[in-house]
């Protein structure tokens, strides 16, 4: 798991070739003037999901995880928080292969960490997370999905 602010995005940048790719898209669109939806930026492989998510207590938030891609999740409106457990602290539950993902019910994460619009988190296959805790009712994020 990484959290930083979106000015040191290019710093990661190495961490996975297609990260460039979010970095340029970034650079060159208001991602909060993109409507909701999926935005494709190298097809399958990078895309960004804007969405407006409904704000949950932490004992409600769900922990996640995905084998094939990695999460960029970045507040737009309104601080969000994120549960965290590592994938090696999680039980084996069933793998969702074509959403990507697998689904964690009735575990409360290790530890929580809140980003505020101009920040980011990622996630990685080996980062359990709880994404959209907050106060907000409803508030607009972007996730990013990077191909591993």
């Amino acid at each position: 798991m990484i959290i930083d602010t979106l000015e040191n995005l290019p710093l990661y940048a190495h961490l996975n070739p297609r990260f460039q790719k979010v970095i340029d898209f970034l650079s060159e669109n208001d991602i909060n003037q993109l409507p909701e939806g999926k935005h494709l930026i190298d097809g399958e492989d990078v895309f960004v999901n804007i969405q407006m998510a409904t704000g949950k207590a932490p004992d409600v938030a769900v922990l996640e995880t995905h084998r094939k891609m990695i999460d960029i999740q970045i507040p737009l409106s309104a601080p969000e928080t994120y549960g965290y457990t590592p994938t090696v602290d999680l039980p084996e539950l069933e793998y969702n292969e074509q959403k990507d993902i697998t689904k964690y019910p009735d575990i409360l994460a290790q530890s929580y960490i809140t980003c505020r619009p101009g920040m980011f988190a990622v996630f990685c296959p080996q980062d359990g997370h709880a994404p959209c805790i907050s106060i907000v009712k409803e508030f607009k994020k972007a996730i990013f999905k990077v191909k591993c």
